[in-house]
């Protein structure tokens, strides 16, 4: 079974989501035959590159909300972090472009380093503080050695815009097409869809509910067709 995850590492419930997805599926009796597909979504496409704000005075001006309700709403944040056994600083963090890392998820992702990317993103967004939108590619490329992917070959992709931007636009082209207007967003074997960061025993349910529903392969055999199998094939008798 496939489950694929949209979400962006400037995603704070994208962090928290992760966390509970993971717990179900630790739990999960099938867990070894369930692969996990991180796909791109970006919450600020807009956003030069070279933008980057305090999360503060971001979300004062995206949401219209007061600075004490902004600051108000990360410790609460933090707090949700924090059960789930996550590091979340609530204060003095920033807010950037995230296609560069979108691009490097999907390098890694042909490397089989995905999922240890993302994490390391995560971490390195919400619980650390350098940051990972000022200090500028070799961060990156940092981020991207210590999960375990050659320093050359990041600094490579990173150099060059146009790697791995088809992939990251065919991820954001496909969430809107599954109606995804917000992350994280889990699609489940492309027949459910679980929106925001649940509890994880909605994921637990949804994961149990999929596997279950699986539709058995339906034969189509006339008889009589010749075919090749481990001991050879059949030779037709005449």
């Amino acid at each position: 079974m496939r489950v694929e995850i949209w979400s962006d590492i400037a995603c704070p419930w994208c962090y928290v989501g992760k966390a509970r997805f993971e717990k179900a599926l630790e739990a999960f009796p099938h867990r070894d035959q369930v692969e996990v597909v991180h796909r791109s979504f970006e919450l600020d496409p807009g956003r030069a590159k070279g933008d980057v704000e305090p999360v503060i005075k971001m979300l004062t001006k995206k949401y219209g909300m007061s600075e004490a309700q902004a600051r108000a709403g990360e410790e609460n944040l933090g707090a949700q972090a924090a059960a789930e056994g996550l590091d979340y600083r609530t204060r003095d963090r920033d807010h950037g472009n995230t296609f560069d890392m979108h691009r490097l998820l999907h390098f890694a992702k042909e490397q089989g380093r995905q999922d240890e990317l993302i994490q390391i993103l995560y971490r390195a967004n919400f619980a650390e503080e350098r940051s990972v939108f000022t200090e500028g590619e070799e961060r990156l490329v940092e981020l991207a050695v210590e999960a375990g992917l050659d320093a050359d070959a990041a600094r490579k992709v990173l150099a060059d815009p146009a790697a791995y931007a088809d992939e990251v636009r065919a991820d954001e082209r496909e969430a809107a097409q599954l109606g995804a207007n917000g992350v994280p967003f889990f699609v489940l074997d492309r027949a459910y869809g679980v929106s925001g960061a649940q509890p994880a025993e909605v994921f637990a349910q949804a994961l149990t509910r999929a596997w279950g529903d699986r539709s058995p392969l339906k034969l189509i055999d006339e008889g009589g067709a010749q075919a090749c199998g481990p001991d050879g094939c059949a030779v037709p008798q005449h």
